[in-house]
């Protein structure tokens, strides 16, 4: 006969062991207690039994007055037998007692056994050890056959994908790491690709310049490419580092730490126009409906911190602020620049 061997099997052999366990514990509280009981001494009268005779006890007490020899012997005859009648009476009840108990005991070791049958787990080794004493004749092959016919069995027709899968679950895991890493090398790809980024440097008027750079560079590295384009011409940036000059970039002061891939990838807009186009076209706002989104971008502008804090309120510095990514900006709303 074919059984279910695995993990539930040892599970449920266990807690078979476990019943036995119990089972046994159980036997030992009810001997204590029968000892308890034969040397339980109910009254205080009854410290001494050893040296009492409850049998002359009794008949002394029966006794009145002055009685013949034969009276007295009869009598002790009819107080031994009811005494002994008594015991014997005791015992029974006892033993009916501890009969009582046997069949609960085996009653619900048989209910015990009823689930355990339900169910596909081979516990035979178990059962043998606990019915040693109960003689079972030996099923034939029909009963068997109805045995066989009788136990539950898998439905292999039953949809388990929800249940735990470790194989399900360790090819989950492997395909997730190869996604990672495609993803991973995907963007490392993206970031090395080349971007020319058309920029003006701005100190009261416009001087526009060009650099060719790749898309992961910061805007920290883009204005030391930019302050290398422009020292031999301005003579005011010799001493200048890249910590004091500022990118902005439609109407928006971008920070340092941003790159411009950044940019690229969420499809930032400024207030004039888009974040992640960087090539330059004419002025829209003079051509164009200022009102109306375009894909069109304008050059961005390198200038001094300086400049900007001796002249944010003029304009168009005085519309520059710093970038939010957390803020919506609305539509155009430029009338000219």
């Amino acid at each position: 006969m074919a059984h279910y061997k695995g993990a539930a099997s040892e599970a449920g052999r266990a807690m078979h062991l476990m019943k036995k366990r119990e089972k046994a514990q159980q036997e030992i509280e009810l001997r204590k207690k029968k000892i308890e009981e034969d040397l339980k001494i109910d009254n205080i009268e009854n410290k001494f039994a050893t040296h009492y005779d409850a049998v002359e006890q009794q008949l002394k007490s029966s006794t009145i007055g002055l009685v013949t020899l034969d009276e007295m012997k009869a009598k002790q005859e009819h107080i031994v037998r009811e005494r002994e009648k008594k015991l014997a009476q005791k015992k029974a009840e006892k033993e009916k007692e501890r009969q009582k108990e046997i069949e609960a005991k085996q009653a619900q070791k048989n209910k015990q056994k009823r689930q355990i049958q339900a169910l596909s787990f081979d516990l035979n080794e178990d059962e043998e050890e606990d019915v040693e004493d109960e003689e079972t004749p030996e099923p034939t092959w029909r009963d068997k056959d109805e045995t066989v016919c009788k136990k539950i069995k898998k439905n292999p027709d039953v949809d388990t994908s929800f249940l735990p899968d470790r194989e399900r679950e360790e090819a989950d895991l492997k395909l997730r790491e190869e996604l990672r890493l495609e993803w991973v090398m995907t963007q490392a790809s993206l970031k090395d690709e080349p971007i020319t980024v058309t920029f003006s440097y701005w100190d009261g008027s416009g001087h526009r310049r060009n650099v060719t750079l790749k898309k992961g560079n910061s805007i920290y590295q883009f204005l030391q490419r930019c302050l290398d384009t422009l020292r031999p011409e301005f003579s005011e940036l010799k001493t200048v580092s890249a910590d004091q000059l500022m990118y902005v970039k439609e109407d928006l002061i971008l920070p340092h730490h941003y790159t411009f891939y950044d940019f690229i990838v969420t499809k930032a807009r400024g207030k004039s126009g888009p974040l992640f186009q960087f090539d330059a076209s004419d002025d829209i706002r003079l051509v164009n409906d200022a009102t109306q989104e375009k894909q069109d971008s304008h050059a961005g502008k390198v200038l001094l911190r300086s400049w900007y804090e001796r002249n944010k309120h003029i304009f168009p510095a005085s519309r520059w602020e710093p970038y939010d990514p957390t803020k919506t900006y609305s539509k155009y709303t430029i009338k000219g620049k």
